[in-house]
């Protein structure tokens, strides 16, 4: 993971949007990265689930 801090990650992200990005925009993508992050760290720490358990417990 990148030793940014979350300050200059959400400045970087808004920096990218484009110039008529609303507000909303820039909540929705922030949230995003966010569940991005808290995924990795969640597979970084074992949490995380294979792929054959996913798709099982969708069919169930």
């Amino acid at each position: 993971m990148s030793t940014s801090t979350a300050k200059q990650r959400v400045l970087e992200t808004i920096e990218k949007l484009p110039p008529d990005a609303t507000v909303e925009d820039a909540i929705e993508r922030l949230v995003f990265l966010a569940k991005i992050e808290r995924g990795i760290a969640e597979l970084d720490a074992a949490k995380g689930v294979s792929h054959a358990e996913a798709k099982q417990r969708l069919l169930q």
